[in-house]
């Protein structure tokens, strides 16, 4: 019985100081992520695209609803901001 209790005396130690090794790790790992994540500068947000070419005269309707469909898409997937989107409109609109 003493054998017994000496070898799971020493698995308890063994796995308690694994998981104090491996808790140790990770915060350190992740202190260190957190300190190049801040070292890293910020991206500038990405130009507005260009104002749409003028269309030919015989599909110029739907020429305009492609163009209209393309920046709403562009809006959705957060590359343009809703000013943007709404000046584009007006440009094509107007």
């Amino acid at each position: 019985m003493p054998g017994l209790l000496r070898g799971v005396a020493r698995t308890a130690v063994v796995a308690g100081t694994a998981t104090a090794v491996s808790n140790r790790v990770s915060r350190r790992q992740a202190g260190r992520w957190a300190q190049q994540e801040a070292a890293q500068p910020v991206a500038a947000p990405p130009p507005p695209p260009p104002a749409p070419a003028p269309a030919p005269a015989a599909d110029d309707m739907t020429a305009k609803i492609d163009q209209l469909k393309q920046l709403s898409t562009l809006k959705d997937q957060g590359v343009l901001t809703e000013e943007e989107f709404a000046e584009q409109k007006r440009r094509l609109l107007g």
